[in-house]
């Protein structure tokens, strides 16, 4: 699904069901793509949960850039790709979210977009090596309920329980969490299940 927006166009992937319980939006860090092994495990637990998934290659990327560029620039970017894949799902619940940078803009968008949590996966606290570099304000300014799964490996640091409503940590990885993608998405899985209730389903009938 190709999506126009003011700073170029973005590509979302959509799976799941036309009318599902809740929409996730998902996309991919500063040099990555859609089909990260963190990204694609959390869809499949979305998935597993009646939810509809559509993870987006921002404009950035899609025009080869690997450097994300103006945050605003990008936030507007996004704010229009989530309302036109929103009117194809209907009024369900929206989380967002992404793998690192892409946790940054799904966290500093969550409230404009009417999100209802976000998923911040390999949340980049600060560079490597700086932490006096914090980006700690965009995951407690964000306005939602936020839960963080991070390695604790990761050299751009891992937040804590001050920083978000639920952090999870998996011992043994780094910033791509690649070593066993399936422990993310069952680090997500619980915290999803609460848009999958059948009260969410039936009030789209």
């Amino acid at each position: 699904m190709r999506i126009q927006t003011a700073h170029g166009p973005a590509e979302a992937t959509l799976d799941g069901p036309d009318r599902p319980a809740f929409l996730l939006v998902l996309t991919h860090g500063s040099n990555g793509g859609v089909d990260a092994p963190d990204l694609l495990a959390v869809r499949d637990a979305a998935l597993g949960l009646d939810g509809a998934v559509a993870r987006v290659m921002q404009p950035f990327r899609l025009a080869g850039r690997r450097a994300p560029g103006s945050a605003v620039k990008q936030d507007e970017a996004w704010l229009e790709i989530v309302e036109v894949v929103r009117e194809r799902y209907g009024d369900v619940p929206l989380v967002q979210g992404g793998r690192s940078n892409g946790a940054r803009v799904a966290c500093r968008t969550a409230t404009a977009a009417g999100a209802a949590g976000v998923v911040a996966l390999a949340f980049p606290l600060h560079p490597p090596g700086k932490p006096e570099k914090t980006r700690v304000d965009e995951l407690r300014g964000a306005g939602v309920e936020v839960l963080v799964v991070n390695g604790d490996r990761d050299p751009f640091g891992v937040p804590d329980a001050a920083d978000a409503a639920q952090v999870t940590v998996l011992p043994g990885e780094r910033h791509d969490l690649n070593k066993d993608p399936g422990e993310v998405g069952r680090a997500v899985e619980p915290w999803l299940r609460r848009w999958a209730a059948a009260p969410a389903r039936a009030s789209r009938r």
